[in-house]
C-alpha cells in the first residue's frame, strides 16, 4: 500500500469521524480544498461515492460504510506490524499498554508493576484505570495491549485467561484508640474473625461503599438484594483509597477484596454468612492480536505472582 493511499484512509477516517470537512481539516492541519481533493481522488481510486456531501453534516455512503470498516482494520494492523517490528525480545527496551478496572489499582498494580520494572527496567508501561466495558473495546480497537478484569460474558474477539478468585467480605478499621486497650481488641479481633456476622445484622449498621459506577457495587447490591438486607448506606466514594481511609477513621464498614485487607495493618475483616459470591479475575486481550515480548512477560509474571501470594486459584 502506497504512503498516498494511508495518507487517503486516514484523510477519510478523520471526515467520517468529525462529520465535516471544514473541522477535519482543521484536525489534520491540511486546507480544506486539499483535503477534499483528496477524497475526490480516493472516490475515483475505488470507483464509487464515499461520502454524502448533500446534508448539513457530511455522513459516509452505505459504501462509505463498509469501505470504512476496512480501513480502519488496515490501518490498526498495519499499527501492530510497526509495533511488532520495534519488538525487542530480550526485553532491553519494549512498552506495554495495561488497562484495570479500579479495584485492582488497589491491591494488584503496584507488586505488578514493581516486579516488571524489577525484572525489565527497559520496559516502559502505560497504566490506565477504566471499566470492563471500556478496557475491552480499547482491546478490539487495539489501543491496549492487556487488560486485568473479571472473566464473564465477553465483547466477541476477546480472549480471557483466568487467574484467580477475589472474594470480598465486610471490613472495618482497628481504631485502636490506646495501648492498653491492645490485648483485648487483639482477643475480640480473632473472634470476630472465627464467628462469621450473619449478612441480617448489616441492616443496623451504617457503611461506606464504592459508588455505583464501580462493577463491584453492582456485585455489592446484587448480593444485598438476594438476602433482602437495607443497609444505611452513609458514604459512597469512587475510589478505594478514600474507603479505606475513611474506615480507618469512623465506626464505618464497607465492602472490599480480601487481598485489599491482608495487605492492610490496620484494616480488620469480618467474614459474613453467607459469604458474598466469589468472581473470576481474568487476563484479557484481544485474539488475533499480536503478543509483544513485553505482552508475554507480563502474562508470565503475573501468573506466577497471583500463586506466590497465595490468591485462590481460578475456579
Amino acid at each position: 500500500m502506497a504512503a498516498l493511499e494511508l495518507r487517503h484512509l486516514r484523510y477519510l477516517l478523520a471526515v467520517a469521524e468529525h462529520g465535516s470537512f471544514t473541522r477535519a481539516a482543521e484536525d489534520l492541519r491540511i486546507s480544506q480544498p486539499t483535503l477534499s481533493q483528496q477524497i475526490k481522488q480516493l472516490e475515483r481510486g475505488v470507483g464509487v461515492q464515499l461520502l454524502d456531501r448533500t446534508g448539513r453534516a457530511v455522513r459516509l455512503t452505505d459504501a462509505g460504510e463498509t469501505y470504512v470498516h476496512y480501513a480502519r482494520r488496515a490501518l490498526r494492523d498495519l499499527a501492530a506490524a510497526e509495533r511488532a517490528v520495534a519488538d525487542v525480545q530480550d526485553l532491553s527496551r519494549g512498552s506495554l499498554r495495561l488497562a484495570v478496572t479500579p479495584t485492582f489499582t488497589a491491591y494488584l498494580v503496584g507488586p505488578l508493576i514493581a516486579e516488571l520494572h524489577s525484572r525489565h527496567p527497559g520496559v516502559t508501561l502505560d497504566v490506565r484505570e477504566m471499566a470492563q466495558d471500556r478496557i475491552e473495546s480499547a482491546l478490539l480497537a487495539d489501543d491496549l495491549d492487556l487488560g486485568i478484569a473479571f472473566h464473564g460474558p465477553h465483547l466477541p474477539g476477546i480472549a480471557a485467561t483466568a487467574l484467580f478468585t477475589e472474594t470480598l467480605g465486610l471490613v472495618t478499621g482497628t481504631r485502636r484508640h490506646n495501648a492498653d486497650h491492645d490485648h483485648d481488641h487483639d482477643h475480640q479481633q480473632g473472634a470476630d474473625r472465627d464467628q462469621p456476622l450473619p449478612v441480617q445484622a448489616l441492616a443496623q449498621r451504617q457503611l461506606a461503599l464504592l459508588s455505583g459506577d464501580f462493577a463491584t457495587r453492582s456485585h455489592i447490591d446484587a448480593y444485598l438484594a438476594q438476602e433482602r438486607v437495607s443497609p444505611r448506606i452513609a458514604v459512597e466514594a469512587n475510589s478505594l483509597q478514600a474507603l479505606t481511609e475513611i474506615v480507618q477513621r469512623t465506626p464505618l464498614a464497607t465492602v472490599l477484596p480480601d487481598a485489599v485487607t491482608h495487605d492492610h495493618p490496620h484494616l480488620r475483616p469480618i467474614p459474613l454468612e453467607p459469604p458474598l459470591p466469589q468472581r473470576t479475575v481474568a487476563l484479557l486481550r484481544r485474539e488475533s492480536a499480536y503478543q509483544s515480548a513485553a505482552a508475554r512477560a507480563f502474562t508470565r509474571l503475573t501468573q506466577h505472582l497471583v500463586r506466590a501470594r497465595g490468591y485462590a486459584p481460578a475456579a
